[in-house]
């Protein structure tokens, strides 16, 4: 009471080394094309990387030469607010020169 249908035949050694050699042979190749493209998408990562850091590096830059800028900006109006409290202190004391004071008072009285 054999069923044939219910196990498939077995074939001959031969013929399963050979597709088992088939098989290796398109693992074998599916792995190098995954090799190339990993190594194509590290490169092309590797790129984008120096481009991002060259554009870092250039707006770095410009910020630090704003920052320069604006301190020196800064640096200039400090210089012109002390130079402008210094001239107002002197025109005060020319004002206060120029006002009857209690000697002026007392020189007009007599």
């Amino acid at each position: 009471m054999e069923n044939s249908d219910s196990t498939p035949p077995i074939p001959p050694p031969a013929v399963l080394s050979v597709e088992l050699a088939e098989s290796r042979q398109e693992l074998l190749g599916r792995i190098q094309n995954l090799k190339q493209d990993l190594q194509n998408w590290r490169m092309k990562l590797d790129t984008q990387v120096m481009v991002y850091r060259d554009e870092l590096s250039e707006l770095k830059k410009s910020l630090n030469t704003e920052v320069e800028q604006l301190r020196t900006l800064q640096d200039d109006s400090g210089d012109i607010k002390e130079a402008e409290g210094l001239r107002n202190v002197e025109n005060t004391k020319e004002i206060a020169k120029d006002l009857p004071g209690e000697d002026n008072g007392k020189e007009a009285q007599e």
